[in-house]
């Protein structure tokens, strides 16, 4: 399963699960689960989560065997 991580203007890190694709809408950046057999958001696209743009720093795609964590 396809996850995000997006870091805030205040350092804080959400993790957006479940969401294949993400775009901006308008003042809002909006992440995407695509539907079956689907590579672009549509019409069949559930939206997963959205956030303000302007609060964003980073958004780096997180898959499950990939994502390493800092220990210390």
């Amino acid at each position: 399963m396809t996850s995000y991580e997006v870091t805030l203007r205040d350092k804080t890190v959400e993790l957006v699960v479940g969401a294949d694709a993400y775009q901006q809408e308008g003042p809002m950046t909006t992440f995407f689960h695509l539907g079956d057999g689907r590579d672009v958001v549509d019409c069949w696209s559930t939206r997963v989560a959205s956030v303000r743009t302007a609060d964003i720093l980073i958004v780096r795609r997180a898959d499950g065997a990939s994502v390493l964590r800092a220990v210390g």
